[in-house]
């Protein structure tokens, strides 16, 4: 197939997607008004008994909660592929002649186009509350969440391929997106913690995307912000081959 035709497929698979997104205006208001709700829920009530020493605890979750709803709303994305078997759209999708590692980047850039308008309209909303941002440290954080978007859509596509039903599929979602958000360090500093959750969290490929966050809003992360990108990368790359890989096994 000619690298044009492989270009118009990705686009239409995009473009569906991006159509989808535009129509549910309650899923953009949700998937915002939960990570603000919580933060500053968070921030006023475990902030008047936290003290960060030179920032403030709601500045510092801020980051945390830009990376929770990257997190959230790009694994819960995989639950349309759910929804298109049980439609039968990918049938109509697979008699193309698009291949399957194509139509799985057609998915992935229309998941990580929906999480990415939903961090920029939250990064809007933070600077109304105050969190203090300068255009060098956006670009790097905006990056850094492009990035992370990549592998946690590919992530929830590869949960999706093997869901027969949205209710499983919520079900495996939130029992994979809890354990990463609350091992990830969104909600308080990495160091002292006991051994046991120390080494979790490091295991954990969300605490870079949040550390690399930090870093480049707030100037403040336990590692380099290189090192936390360099990790995020090859987390994303391996979703993207187990994404693939998956894709090609799918039954419908």
């Amino acid at each position: 197939m000619s690298a044009r035709k492989v270009a118009k497929g990705l686009y239409a698979l995009w473009y569906r997607e991006f159509k989808v997104f535009t129509r549910e205006r309650s899923r953009v208001v949700s998937s915002i008004v939960t990570p603000l709700f919580f933060m500053l829920v968070l921030g006023r009530g475990i902030g008047s008994l936290v003290n960060l020493p030179g920032i403030g605890y709601e500045a510092f979750i801020f980051p945390g909660f830009l990376a929770m709803m990257v997190l959230f709303t790009s694994v819960f994305f995989g639950t349309y592929v759910v929804w298109d078997k049980r439609i039968d759209f990918l049938k109509e999708v697979l008699i193309s002649p698009l291949t399957r590692a194509t139509i799985f980047s057609g998915k992935v850039l229309g998941g990580v186009t929906d999480s990415m308008i939903q961090v920029i309209l939250l990064m809007l909303i933070g600077i109304l509350l105050r969190v203090q941002f300068d255009v060098l440290g956006v670009v790097s954080a905006v990056f850094m969440l492009f990035v992370f978007a990549v592998g946690m859509v590919s992530l929830g596509l590869v949960i999706g391929s093997f869901m027969e039903s949205p209710q499983g599929f919520g079900l495996v979602g939130t029992f994979v997106i809890f354990p990463l958000f609350l091992l990830s360090g969104a909600l308080y500093p990495i160091g002292g913690l006991p051994s046991w959750m120390a080494a979790l969290t490091q295991l954990n490929p969300v605490t870079y995307a949040v550390d690399g966050l930090r870093s480049a809003l707030l100037n403040v992360s336990s590692f380099s912000f290189l090192f936390n990108l360099t990790v995020v990368s090859a987390f994303s790359a391996a979703m993207i081959a187990l994404g693939t890989w998956s894709f090609n096994r799918m039954k419908l």
